[in-house]
């Protein structure tokens, strides 16, 4: 049997994010003494020109060949070590032979897929194996899901802590934010449309709000859902759909089902984005609202896909440069109720792009929170979602090392 010699591989090295992750870990915990982790992908050149990239402080830092189609690969570099992250995506169409190979060996795994559909094919096909090999698979370790769904976790550890019980509905709105996007993440959203549009089986699964949670959770209350410009007297602005939400309001579902649903069976929960107030807002709302419905209508039809693919969207492993990375940020709001109608504020921030800089920082120390915080005997073998695996300890990284805030907000 081969020794497990690391803490942690990052799978897909070279990838994008990969890159800025790799970089991240190189400058957070070195390559020996604080965690023993390895770069890992197809291509040893790249992987050798990466680590030659990360300077002096990855002279130590091992490589591991192994290619997503090469099954004994990801079973001889799963065998290797305690936590693998995968930056390899689209992960509907590259990610199933990792996750297998991980379920089957007891390997942890984290990853920052976003699609809602291949993480639910995943549960169904490998969660009874996982349990029974104790590997913990915990999907959506970046923007999407650890702000919302970390979010929620701390408005609720607020709310039992202010108000002495738990919050029946939380709203989440994105104030501001600046980034970009990589060629990688739109790849995946390009690649769901398509899914959707030829599966009208699919379409439903996409429109579940519970698609993720086991199949004896469910809610008698119809989950809000913002499609279109909506005013909101909570925050007294105009609101517009969130591309992100489709994940997210999933994985905090899940979240409170696969818990015993502390804050209730039929716990509330929607995102959107704030757009301003007035007329101007009103505008900026429906505008993006008809931006984003014709993305998702072109990406789902051939010909108009293959012209975004051609002129329009970045090409995978392509993204924003380091300094916009460090000039992005995000400000995220949430409010929560109670059943007695009392209300509690709070937000998180970031202090670099959401998609790449902060996501990178965020899988990192999910990566490591995985490795060395949460025991198998507490956290047992399963599919996890980040703040029902993670919980104080991910928070504590999060604050720490990866610019992250959470704040208790005064209420107006």
């Amino acid at each position: 049997m081969t020794e497990q010699r690391y803490d942690l591989i990052v799978f897909g090295a070279t990838s994008f994010v990969g890159q800025i992750l790799s970089r991240y870990l190189v400058e957070t915990f070195g390559t020996g003494d604080k965690m023993k982790w390895a770069i890992a992908g197809r291509s040893e050149t790249k992987l050798v020109n990466l680590k030659t990239d990360l300077g002096a402080a990855a002279k130590n830092l091992d490589v591991v060949i192994a290619d997503a189609n090469d099954d004994k690969a990801l079973r001889d570099m799963c065998k290797q070590t305690r936590v693998v992250i995968s930056t390899v995506g689209p992960y509907a169409l590259f990610g199933e032979p990792l996750v297998k190979a991980c379920v089957e060996l007891g390997t942890d795994y984290c990853d920052l897929t976003g699609e809602v559909q291949w993480i639910r094919r995943m549960i169904q096909k490998y969660e009874d194996q996982a349990k029974k090999s104790g590997a913990r698979i915990v999907h959506c370790c970046g923007f999407d899901s650890i702000p919302s769904d970390m979010g929620v976790f701390f408005l609720q550890q607020q709310a039992q802590e202010t108000l002495g019980k738990p919050c029946y509905q939380v709203k989440m709105r994105v104030r501001t934010a600046k980034g970009e996007f990589s060629g990688g993440t739109v790849a995946s959203l390009m690649n769901v449309a398509k899914e959707a549009a030829s599966d009208p089986a699919l379409r439903k699964e996409l429109a579940n709000p519970f698609s993720l949670c086991p199949p004896e959770h469910r809610s008698q209350t119809r989950q809000p859902n913002v499609k279109s410009a909506e005013y909101d007297p909570d925050f007294d602005v105009w609101l517009a759909p969130f591309v992100m939400a489709a994940i997210n309001t999933r994985i905090v579902h899940r979240t409170n089902a696969i818990q015993g649903a502390p804050w209730g069976r039929e716990f509330l929960y929607d995102e959107a984005m704030m757009t301003g107030k007035g007329i101007k807002g009103r505008l900026a709302a429906y505008g993006v609202t008809a931006a984003m419905g014709g993305f998702l209508v072109a990406s789902a039809i051939k010909p108009s896909r293959w012209l975004l693919e051609r002129f329009v969207v970045p090409k995978p492993g392509e993204g924003p440069s380091q300094m916009a990375q460090e000039k992005g940020f995000y400000d995220l709001r949430f409010i929560g109720r109670t059943d007695d109608g009392q209300t509690i504020r709070t937000k998180v921030t970031g202090d670099q792009d959401p998609g790449y800089g902060s996501t990178s920082k965020m899988l990192g120390q999910a990566g490591a929170c995985l490795a060395f915080d949460v025991s198998r005997e507490d956290r047992p073998g399963g599919f996890w979602t980040p703040a029902a695996i993670f919980g104080d300890q991910l928070l504590t990284r999060l604050r720490e090392h990866s610019g992250l805030t959470f704040e208790l907000l005064e209420e107006r």
